[in-house]
């Protein structure tokens, strides 16, 4: 029986511990702060929970043109408030439930689980110190899955009260009256679009001269236009300095001398992979200057027997993509056929009102290959279903191969977006063309059925 040992219970962890249960191994879990990592309990469920909230707000501060009225009387019983601390009680509990439930399948396919700080002493063997001691755990193959962490400003750590980090958010108690979010890529826009519908005023801090850079631009210039009708205010091409603590507030310090104020300071600037003092040089195994493992598409280091999975291996910082990294790592070290991840194929979605996902080729491979991508882009405005739903933001946009009329990709701006994408998904997974997505049926209303119609158009009246 092959021994497997895995460093870390996030979805690269747990993921590869439960296909090597099944592949017949034996398997261990090394995991210092509960099943599931920061990712259930700190970062992507709470986020995601908070978001549910948010959302619900947001439903009622659009919903007048319905025909929606609250009843009348005293304006002050008129308006719809949160209790955060009611919120991040919900975040709390149901993060933690998540953590059991997923704890309680690792036990039922037989993986033990060790609490503690592991550490590679050699490339078949971990040390872990429990609160018992040290124990040692031989292995045949070692997975490291150990994650990453809030980067911060230097000179600016969260403290907890009024800096903070989104891991911090949740013990939050009342709304922040003025909330300054520092970053505006995809952690920094959803955390500012969540908190401006939760009634917080939001001032988002970009370094660049738009919102999430690195997102499809018509999309996130959509949301910028969104975000700022909402009545957030973004102040643009402003890289911050410092964050420091003034009276009850904030004062976040620019590069350029300007000043931006508040009650809180939300600092999302990114994260750093928990690769630092886990023996990984004892090991023999590669980082890059950034600190990540190097791995290659199934998730091997540079050590034999040694594989690696999630944020730790810079790959993508995507929880679905930490687990397909720790499942293609224990096919391929346990014999099983396997296909290199391919990070074309990743579906991503951006958690924000509305929401954005993407999945294949992008804008910037369209600009590259003029001529050898066809694209087309239907506003939801003309969908029937948006209409009724009075969802008057969004659009569908697929790439497509001229000729053969292979999808590419595509990008979907609108509410639930992260379920829209899934057509779009298994076309660019399996290669369909949009001749076969145009010939399958969509429900009559939905916002699916533009997906259908954008390949419709793509199929008869391809653009030039």
């Amino acid at each position: 029986m092959t021994r497997i040992a895995v460093l870390g219970g996030g979805p690269g962890g747990y993921e590869a511990a439960l296909v090597a249960a099944q592949l017949g191994a034996d398997v261990v879990v090394v995991d210092r702060d509960g099943i599931g990592g920061a990712c259930v309990l700190a970062d992507c469920v709470p986020s995601k929970t908070l978001i549910a909230t948010s959302e619900t707000m947001t439903t009622f501060a659009c919903s007048e043109p319905l025909g929606v009225r609250l009843r009348s009387g005293d304006q002050a019983e008129q308006q719809v408030t949160v209790d955060l601390a009611v919120v991040n009680a919900r975040v709390r509990a149901l993060a933690l439930a998540q953590s059991v439930d997923i704890e309680r399948r690792l036990a039922r396919e037989g993986v033990e689980i060790v609490r503690g700080t592991g550490r590679l002493v050699g490339p078949n063997r971990i040390v872990v110190r429990t609160e018992e001691g040290e124990q040692g755990i031989g292995a045949d193959v070692v997975l490291i899955a150990t994650g990453s962490a809030p980067r911060s400003l230097p000179g600016s750590e969260p403290d907890g009260e009024r800096i903070l980090s989104w891991q911090q958010l949740y013990d939050l108690r009342e709304l922040p009256t003025d909330l300054v979010v520092v970053g505006s890529g995809v952690t920094g826009a959803e955390f500012a679009s969540g908190y401006a519908a939760l009634g917080s005023n939001v001032t988002l801090v970009s370094s660049r001269d738009r919102v999430m850079p690195s997102e499809d631009a018509d999309a996130a210039l959509l949301l910028e236009d969104v975000l700022t009708r909402r009545g957030m205010r973004i102040v643009k091409q402003a890289r911050a300095a410092s964050v420091s603590r003034a009276g009850d507030g904030i004062v976040v310090s620019l590069v350029d001398g300007r000043t931006v104020e508040g009650s809180h300071c939300l600092v999302a600037v990114g994260s750093i992979p928990n690769t630092h003092d886990i023996g990984l040089e004892t090991a023999g195994v590669t980082v890059d200057e950034g600190g990540y493992i190097r791995v290659d598409g199934v998730s091997r280091t540079t050590v034999p027997a040694v594989y690696a999975a999630g944020d730790c291996t810079g790959v993508l910082p995507l929880a679905s993509v930490a687990a397909m990294q720790g499942r293609i790592a224990m096919w391929h070290a346990l014999g099983e056929a396997v296909a290199p991840l391919r990070r074309s194929h990743v579906a991503a979605n951006v958690f924000t009102d509305p929401e954005i996902a993407t999945v294949g080729v992008g804008a910037a491979t369209v600009e590259s290959e003029r001529g050898g991508v066809q694209e087309i882009k239907l506003p939801l405005a003309t969908n029937a279903r948006a209409k009724m739903q009075g969802v008057l933001d969004g659009f569908v946009k697929l790439y497509a191969r001229p000729g053969v009329g292979t999808i590419l990709g595509g990008v979907v701006v609108a509410p639930r977006a992260s379920e829209l994408i899934l057509p779009v998904s298994m076309a660019v997974e399996h290669g369909l063309t949009v001749d076969q997505l145009a010939h399958t049926f969509s429900i009559y209303p939905s916002l699916s059925g533009s997906l259908v119609e954008a390949a419709r158009q793509l199929m008869t009246h391809p653009p030039d």
